[in-house]
């Protein structure tokens, strides 16, 4: 028997004889089906979730899935009061530097003048003339006397007389003050404590302040004042009837009158530019402007002033309205009612948030915001005139 034939025998006597280890075996036998079967399953799934996978793209669902979106937060319009509004029977007053006028001065204007004046004051007798020195409050929280002069009383060609401090003495930068007088204006640096007079014809009653002038006049006449050089022109413009411009409108703004209800542009030497009718057309019935009283004061194109107005009680009620000074329209109006003096409440100009400020007699100062209708007291309590800056 050669090598071959015994490899032959060997090969066929080995593959009759069983494994030493039979569990062994077994159990490697059966982790190789369960790895099969393992495998067949996961291509099947496969093939089931690609498959309705594509078949569910292909046909939309009859029932869409529930919005689980956030709904986007609703956007707060700021507050639109309506045309006309009512003054609360009772006001609020939070705390305002201009209470501090309520108090006596403590210091005179000569011994600390001031940096900047936020008003000026004029206490009253109940025969309204003049008791005791103008007070000045300065942006320091300070109020003075103003010691270097002592303006007189204006009046008129008939002898009637009214105090000195009127609303729009002082100026826009509360750096002087100016009191009409008769044949005269009298210009006060508040920062220096200095007076200069300059002569002027004629009963001077009323000034206003337009950028690099100062406007006074009377009944008959109205003078423009330079207020660096003192040098004065006649102007062909009504100091009645005079708007008080926007300081920050510059020296070339036209100058703007109510007289009745006209509204006029004029340039500023005086010219007639543009006239208006004031209308009210955007009011509630039976709601109109009757007539404007007081100074009026303009605030960019917005124009304030008292007024007396009929309303849904009686013609003649207390008002202040705010116009369009481009086209004459009333845009807001604020009832004050009939149950206040007559000629109760002269505007006294604007503040920097763009709310109307407002004499109520017969002592109170209010805030009236014509945009959200809101109406807040400034001080409860003061018996005179008052002249704010611009």
């Amino acid at each position: 028997m050669n090598e071959q034939d015994l490899r032959r025998l060997l090969t066929v006597s080995v593959e009759d004889v069983r494994p030493s280890h039979p569990a062994t075996a077994g159990w490697e036998r059966a982790r190789r089906t369960r790895r099969t079967r393992l495998a067949v399953g996961a291509v099947a799934l496969a093939v089931a979730l690609i498959g309705g996978g594509t078949v569910a793209a292909l046909r939309p669902p009859a029932d869409p899935p529930p919005d689980q979106s956030v709904a986007p937060t609703p956007t707060v319009e700021p507050s639109h009061a309506p045309p006309v509004v009512r003054a609360p029977a009772e006001l609020t007053f939070p705390p305002d530097p201009l209470a501090r006028l309520s108090g006596p001065a403590t210091v005179r204007l000569s011994e600390r003048p001031v940096q900047r004046a936020l008003a000026l004051f004029q206490q009253l007798t109940e025969e309204y003339r003049a008791d005791g020195p103008v007070r000045i409050l300065g942006d320091d929280g300070v109020v003075r006397s103003l010691d270097v002069v002592t303006p007189a009383p204006t009046r008129d060609e008939g002898g009637n007389q009214a105090p000195a401090v009127k609303p729009g003495v002082l100026s826009p930068d509360g750096r002087s003050a100016a009191f009409a007088q008769t044949d005269e204006l009298i210009m006060v640096d508040l920062t220096m404590a200095t007076v200069r007079r300059i002569p002027l014809d004629g009963y001077l009653e009323l000034v206003v302040w337009a950028s690099d002038r100062v406007l006074v006049g009377g009944d008959d006449r109205t003078y423009a004042v330079d207020r660096v050089t003192g040098a004065a022109s006649e102007v062909d413009v009504s100091a009645w009837d005079l708007v008080a411009p926007d300081p920050a409108a510059g020296r070339d703004a036209a100058l703007v009158e109510v007289g009745g209800l006209t509204l006029r542009s004029r340039t500023r030497e005086g010219t007639v530019r543009s006239e208006q009718r004031i209308t009210g057309s955007a009011l509630p019935s039976p709601y109109q402007v009757n007539e404007f009283y007081g100074r009026g004061w303009l605030h960019g194109e917005r124009l304030a002033r008292a007024a007396w107005i009929t309303n849904d009680e009686i013609g003649g009620a207390e008002g202040v309205a705010v116009l369009d000074a481009r086209t004459g329209a009333v845009a807001h109006v604020l009832d004050l009612g009939r149950d206040r003096w007559k000629s109760c409440c002269e505007v006294l100009g604007w503040d920097n948030e763009g709310a109307v400020l407002l004499r109520l007699q017969p002592t109170g100062v209010a805030r009236w915001h014509p945009e959200t209708g809101e109406i807040t007291g400034v001080v409860r309590d003061l018996p005179g005139v008052v002249a704010l800056a611009g």
